[in-house]
């Protein structure tokens, strides 16, 4: 009995402080997100007034109805998708070597791809933009998708290889058994047990293309402008509530695609895509 009240005693300053922590990281990731969702719909907010002065859309209206930040939403939203489906293409084929080939030199190439991103980027985008005024690449479009691309690979490589690595290999062998051909199984059973995996590749494969901005800004500007690089100017040329409403838009797709594959990265799939074996 003894035992169990001093259990139970020093379980409750454990559990308070538990709770304290969790409602102070939760005030660290919402706060920050309801400052700007009460900003984006306040006609005026200042200290030391508890509540804004009234409420309106007009921030809203200004952001879609302003041509520069329109364009910047647009780039955004063609851009991404298209690395995204490049990515894939590209890197798949590798991801499906690394995880079912075991070839000569397989970790060494995982081990270089993943080093290569430990570095900090802008010195790598300094020499990418020598080599984009060489091909007349600077200020275009597809200079932008390359240089968001680069930025997805070790996500669109690493996870699916991980996936494809996990899938026994006796059920593919049981499926070819019954009489089904390579393709037939591979995208009966390999494929669709990658699947998780992939679509956690490629859900952070698009959250890294929609929020780069420091390869998209050097190499896009003046001519191209995504929305993380339309931040830089809304900052210094536009009212806090346009900034507010701007950066919830920005905000929106990763919270949205987060919340969809919230099952397969909490369940292991993200961790287990930077495991090499």
């Amino acid at each position: 009995m003894a035992r169990v009240k001093s259990r139970q005693k020093t379980s409750l300053p454990i559990r308070l402080s538990l709770y304290f922590f969790i409602g102070l990281m939760s005030l660290f990731i919402l706060g920050p997100l309801l400052w700007l969702a009460v900003h984006a719909f306040a006609t005026n907010w200042t200290y030391p007034n508890l509540l804004p002065d009234s409420l309106t859309f007009h921030w809203w209206s200004k952001v879609f109805l302003d041509s520069a930040l329109g364009t910047a939403i647009k780039n955004s939203l063609i851009i991404s998708p298209i690395v995204v489906l490049l990515s894939m293409v590209i890197c798949l084929p590798a991801a499906y070597a690394a995880g079912r080939l075991n070839y000569f030199g397989r970790k060494t190439f995982l081990i270089g791809m993943f080093a290569a991103n430990s570095f900090p980027k802008i010195g790598l985008f300094a020499a990418i933009a020598t080599l984009y005024y060489a091909l007349n690449l600077m200020g275009t479009f597809v200079g932008v998708v390359i240089i968001q691309l680069l930025g997805t690979i070790i996500y669109m490589t690493w996870i699916p290889a991980a996936a494809f690595a996990a899938i026994p290999r006796n059920l593919e062998e049981a499926a070819r058994d019954a009489g089904a051909s390579k393709i037939r199984t591979f995208f009966t059973i390999t494929l669709r047990l990658a699947m998780p995996g992939i679509l956690v590749a490629i859900v952070m494969s698009f959250l890294a293309s929609f929020d780069e901005a420091q390869g998209s800004y050097l190499v896009g500007a003046p001519s191209i402008y995504t929305m993380p690089t339309e931040m830089y100017s809304l900052v210094q040329n536009y009212p806090i509530q346009v900034a507010a409403v701007f950066s919830l838009l920005l905000a929106f797709p990763s919270v949205l695609l987060i919340g969809i594959a919230r099952k397969h990265i909490i369940g292991g799939q993200l961790a287990e895509g930077f495991q090499i074996k």
